[in-house]
């Protein structure tokens, strides 16, 4: 709810980047990519490099009643579909990216290009993420799709449709380790 509250906070800062009107054109890559990810990522773990000790996060492990975890799971959903996009690719795509071309990040338009920013945030938000392999390739596929859009909203949708459809996936197979 922090995170939140300050991305909502200071939303003028970003402002910006962030197109709220997609076009059928825009979101159709966007939720394609967003799939994708999605597909890549539930991959059997076995198969995938990935940082040891990571247990997930299962809601039903703190034994509040039904009501209240309930609210958790809707807590969560909520925030890895909408707070956790839009604050990672602000950091990933918006700033990072484009810091890593000039300092003065603001003067680089989204979607701009070069190897050695494209790799070490793709490689970065990789390692951020438990499954690095799958890290990697889903940085790879937002900064594709950035680089193709020059649009941030395109970004945040596809790793919203990736977080929602990974909350379902967990929520109905019980994996609570890719949460």
């Amino acid at each position: 709810m922090t995170v939140g509250a300050l991305l909502w906070f200071w939303q003028r800062e970003y402002a910006a980047d962030i197109s709220l009107k997609l076009s059928p054109y825009e979101c159709l890559p966007a939720v394609f990519s967003g799939l994708l990810v999605l597909i890549i990522w539930i991959v059997p773990e076995d198969y995938l490099l990935q940082l040891s000790g990571h247990s997930g996060f299962d809601p039903f492990a703190f034994g509040w009643s039904s009501a209240g975890t309930k609210g958790l799971i809707a807590v969560r959903l909520l925030g890895a579909t909408i707070v956790v996009p839009v604050m990672e690719e602000l950091f990933w795509r918006s700033f990072l990216l484009r810091y890593l071309i000039n300092e003065d990040f603001r003067t680089v338009p989204l979607g701009s290009f070069t190897w050695f920013s494209f790799i070490s945030v793709s490689i970065l938000f990789g390692l951020e993420h438990h499954r690095i392999v799958v890290g990697i390739i889903a940085g790879i596929i937002y900064n594709l799709l950035l680089i193709r859009q020059k649009n941030l909203s395109g970004c945040i949708l596809a790793h919203g449709v990736t977080n929602l459809g990974l909350g379902i996936y967990v929520l109905i197979t019980e994996s609570w380790m890719s949460w």
